[in-house]
């Protein structure tokens, strides 16, 4: 790192796929301009923030994080400090004006500028950049990896936005309205990630069920994923999100159909009560959510599906709470994210009373997690002794000679095998399973 010459920029992520992948299209903009992916802020002469306001909790921890790199500002003059994504949108010049140190205000519609706005940031000064593009205008950033440097699984986004406008969402409000990507455009740059080395491909978007890229028609994404399934060199596809409202049966059908496409849905439902889930304005009720499950698992019967859940909507009862925990014992989720509720600017649940007391917040939240969690080392725990199918991601966490990989139901797997590259698939006998992984060694590649 002593090359005088280069630059560095260092980026931390906060939130969902979306942001991930925004994060990594972000790293490929700059490469141009002669910047380097760095894991140390304090090599870097360019410091991004890509942030979530989805919860109250993820926006704090943003402006923690800011706080954490003031003093490395007041050290380096030639530091540009910037944050993009959902934060960045929602408070727009307001946040310029709370962290004095702050030099970039980005939004997510405007990432394509980020080079220009860097240098514009030098020869100016602080500067906000904000608001949606036209629909009919909107470009999607594409992937432009190096070469070989894809990783084993990429990220392909084929819709942004959302029209839904659930009473608790702030994401219409930071993301904008649906815009649905091309479908050519789309395969283009799964067949750019394949010729990298990608082997498994997750398409993403806010709600890949109205995705409209074909014809404008209901049924589009089911299209557009049997394309994608059928590409050269592609070993996995995945998606997310799926709002149940728009979860097809011919989408149910796909798990039964495309031999590519792996066993594991997203589908977050938010409660168990539809009384809530009315209040919500999500569209669907209980039962709605049950048929969508049973039609995947009809399908597909080792399906693993997660979802998300939120405790304490404004006038949640203790039997409306209850209702969520049956749920989750009905569906038997291989996992969830579950969050205390939080008003969010904008929304129209903002307006409500927030009424449940947090320490009934905080208890409701410890009682669902618990139940997630013993829910999950039980299906953890069935796949003990079974041999299963593992894409090689790296090395584990853990260290030592372990590598990691995740099975067709998206579990993790750390396991013990030599000679083995990322992205190859080999079969790995389950010997253990803990509370969120399972761990073995390699039955054969």
């Amino acid at each position: 790192m002593n090359n005088k010459n280069k630059k560095y920029v260092f980026v931390q992520t906060f939130g969902c796929q979306m942001n991930e992948h925004d994060s990594q299209r972000m790293v490929e903009l700059l490469r141009p301009l002669g910047y380097e992916a760095v894991s140390e802020p304090e090599l870097a002469s360019l410091i991004l923030v890509n942030t979530c306001s989805v919860r109250a909790k993820s926006q704090d921890k943003v402006l923690s994080a800011l706080g954490r790199f003031r003093p490395l500002k007041q050290r380096r003059e030639d530091l540009i400090l910037g944050v993009a994504g959902c934060v960045a949108e929602q408070e727009g010049r307001r946040l310029l004006e709370a962290v004095p140190h702050l030099d970039l205000v980005l939004g997510p519609d405007h990432i394509a500028e980020l080079p220009e706005l860097v240098d514009e940031v030098r020869a100016r000064g602080r500067l906000t950049r904000t608001g949606f593009a036209e629909v009919d205008d909107y470009a999607f950033l594409r992937a432009s990896p190096e070469p070989s440097g894809a990783g084993a699984t990429a990220l392909v986004t084929i819709q942004k936005g959302c029209d839904n406008h659930c009473a608790c969402c702030i994401v219409p409000h930071v993301r904008g309205p649906e815009v649905s990507r091309r479908a050519e455009e789309i395969l283009a740059e799964v067949d750019t990630l394949t010729a990298a080395g990608a082997r498994e491909v997750t398409l993403i978007g806010q709600n890949v069920n109205s995705y409209r890229g074909y014809h404008g028609k209901q049924d589009d994404f089911v299209a557009l994923l049997s394309e994608v399934c059928a590409r050269p060199g592609l070993l996995r596809v995945r998606f997310t999100t799926s709002h149940p409202k728009d979860f097809s049966r011919a989408l149910a059908r796909s798990f039964g159909e495309l031999a590519t496409l792996c066993p594991w849905l997203h589908l977050p439902v938010q409660s168990g009560s539809s009384s809530v889930l009315a209040r919500m304005r999500r569209g669907y009720a209980r039962e709605r959510y049950l048929e969508a499950v049973a039609w995947a698992r009809e399908a597909c019967p080792e399906l693993a599906i997660g979802t998300d859940l939120i405790v304490g909507f404004p006038g949640e009862s203790e039997a409306e709470f209850e209702e969520t925990l049956s749920l989750c014992e009905q569906v038997r989720f291989a996992y969830s994210y579950s969050f205390k509720y939080s008003s969010r600017p904008g929304t129209p649940a903002a307006a409500l009373a927030d009424d449940v007391p947090p320490e009934t917040k905080a208890r409701r939240l410890h009682e669902l997690q618990a139940l997630q969690n013993r829910i999950t080392r039980e299906q953890l725990a069935r796949l003990v002794g079974r041999e299963l199918e593992v894409l090689v991601e790296g090395p584990s966490r853990r260290g030592g000679a372990q590598l990691c990989g995740r099975a067709p139901g998206n579990q993790v797997v750390n396991f013990t095998g030599e000679g083995i590259r990322t992205g190859e698939r080999v079969i790995v006998r389950i010997e253990a399973a803990g509370g969120h992984s399972l761990s073995g060694a390699v039955a054969r590649c």
